[in-house]
This record gives structure tokens, C-alpha cells and sequence, in this order.
């Protein structure tokens, strides 16, 4: 089975986040807990630690997968552009369970934009998750902690049984809500749409939409 880590969700200690960033900056798989459910996270720039994600999911490599960041210098890493109603967006929503889809800057590997051209980006609210991108200073990727087409995972147990041994180290900072999953704008569409409604309700986004 995969090694599990236990700290507070809301003050996690150093010393598991710095054996989490060691993985990660190793190409190793950690899954870590969000204001969402359980995520699968790798560096976003390593083609390697990218298949395992895809591997260990059994994911279609035509299936892009969402990433996290921590901090607009991040951002703009990872996009080729940011319109003005991302900034109104980011200004209401960020950090928490918005995810944006934008143009994807050359430096975003072609696995994690299934070849579209566009990334689909997070600031997530957790502590868990903003402290490990900010720590391992690369975006993470955000997909869900569990096989493709399988319910979300919302406990570190949970994952465990889902994903066994494949996935490498396992951040237990107890049981996430688990009710809805980020909700995802298109910014790259005229107008811009939302793909899917999550926890972010569509009222709360209708002024800037």
C-alpha cells in the first residue's frame, strides 16, 4: 500500500510538507486532500510523473488534466493570456473552487493540454494544496484521486482503497466536503461559458458571465 502521512488540514506541519514536496520534486505521485475531494498531484512540468498520473488513473491521453497554482507569477507561467473577466473572476472566486480554462503558454506540456492548446487552472483554498504548489513552486496537477469514471475520492482511506499501492504517498488531512467538484468557466470561448457547474453556483458567476 501506498505510504499515508497524517497532519491537520488546516495547519499541516512542515515536515509532511516537505516530505510531500520530496516526492514531487523526485517524479513521484502524491494524493492530497482540497475543498473539493482528493486530488491526484504530480509536477505539471514532468512528462514522466504526467504518464504516471494517466497510468495509474487509466486515463485517455485525449483527456486534458487541470492543474493547480498558488499566485498570479504562477499564473502567468502557465497561460499565454489573462482577459479582464479572468481578473474580475480571480478577484471573486480565487482562491477556491473556480477552475478557468485559458489560452496554455508554450511551457504547459502538451499531456496536460491533451493537445488543445488551453490549460485548465485552479488556485485552490485548502491549505494542503496552496501550501504544496507554493512549496514545490511548479503547478501540481488537480485531476481527482481515483480511477477514470469512478466516484471522487473524499478520505485518504478512500483513495487507499481505490488506488492501492500505485500511487506513492498519501496526505491524510481528514475527510473533505466531497459534495461537488470545482466548477469550470471556458474563458477561450465568446462568450465565455460554464462547462460545469460545481461548487461554485452559476448565480454567484452570472454578473461577470
Amino acid at each position: 500500500m501506498a505510504t499515508t502521512v497524517t497532519t491537520d488540514s488546516h495547519h499541516p506541519d512542515s515536515d509532511t510538507l516537505l516530505k510531500a514536496v520530496e516526492f514531487i520534486t523526485t517524479g513521484k505521485t502524491i494524493a492530497f486532500p482540497t475543498e473539493t475531494f482528493y486530488a491526484l498531484g504530480v509536477s505539471a512540468y514532468s512528462e514522466e510523473a504526467l504518464k504516471k498520473v494517466f497510468k495509474i488513473k487509466g486515463r485517455d491521453y485525449n483527456k486534458a488534466l487541470p492543474i493547480f497554482i498558488e499566485g498570479e507569477a504562477m499564473l502567468k507561467e502557465v497561460v499565454a493570456e489573462i482577459p479582464a473577466i479572468a481578473t474580475s473572476l480571480i478577484q471573486e472566486c480565487w482562491p477556491g473552487g473556480l477552475t478557468l480554462v485559458f489560452k496554455a503558454s508554450p511551457k504547459i506540456h502538451p499531456l496536460v493540454t491533451a493537445h488543445t492548446d488551453t490549460v485548465a487552472v485552479r488556485n485552490p483554498s485548502h491549505p494542503i494544496a496552496r501550501m504544496l504548489v507554493k512549496r514545490a513552486r511548479c503547478p501540481l496537477t488537480a485531476t481527482s484521486a481515483n480511477l477514470s469514471g469512478q466516484k471522487s475520492c473524499s478520505s485518504a482511506r478512500e483513495v487507499a482503497e481505490c488506488l492501492g499501492n500505485a500511487v506513492d504517498l498519501i496526505i491524510d488531512g481528514g475527510r473533505t466536503e466531497g459534495v461537488l467538484p470545482s466548477t469550470i468557466v471556458d474563458l477561450t470561448s465568446t462568450p465565455p461559458k460554464i462547462v460545469r457547474e460545481g461548487i461554485i453556483s452559476s448565480q454567484r458567476l452570472k454578473p461577470f458571465l
